[in-house]
């Protein structure tokens, strides 16, 4: 389960630079880029198995320390890249998280079996069809 979002908050450390993109000479002066540092390993929100789960899913996002690194330089304002940012991290622990279904093998229903053997006479017989005739 996901702990609530002001619990993650206090755990959460941001580190702003410089963006790319639009935004003429602001660019070059404000610092709008948001870069959201949360550590997986040393969280005391998440339990051994979380964390585990959270390390291997995630594994493409998380460096050697163990942080978790989400960016955003979508938007000219600092304050809207950090909410963006936090969204991006909230949906990535949710669906990182979520344990997917076990699937059950079902049997393959007697009417669907006879209408695939059927189908397939009926492409046998068009086939003995189109074959040339013997001599004999």
């Amino acid at each position: 389960m996901i702990p609530s979002k002001e619990d993650l908050l206090k755990e959460i450390t941001f580190k702003t630079s410089r963006s790319g993109g639009k935004g003429g000479q602001n660019v070059n002066k404000v610092s709008s880029k948001v870069e959201l540092i949360f550590n997986v390993q040393e969280t005391l929100l998440f339990s051994e198995d979380e964390k585990a789960l959270l390390l291997e899913r995630l594994k493409t996002k998380i460096d050697t320390e163990g942080n978790l690194h989400v960016v955003s330089q979508v938007d000219r304002s600092q304050l809207v890249n950090k909410e963006i940012s936090i969204t991006k991290f909230l949906d990535l622990l949710e669906k990182s998280l979520t344990v997917k279904k076990k699937r059950k093998p079902t049997k393959i229903p007697k009417a669907v079996v006879a209408k695939r053997l059927a189908n397939k006479s009926v492409t046998a017989a068009k086939k003995q069809n189109r074959a040339k005739p013997s001599l004999d």
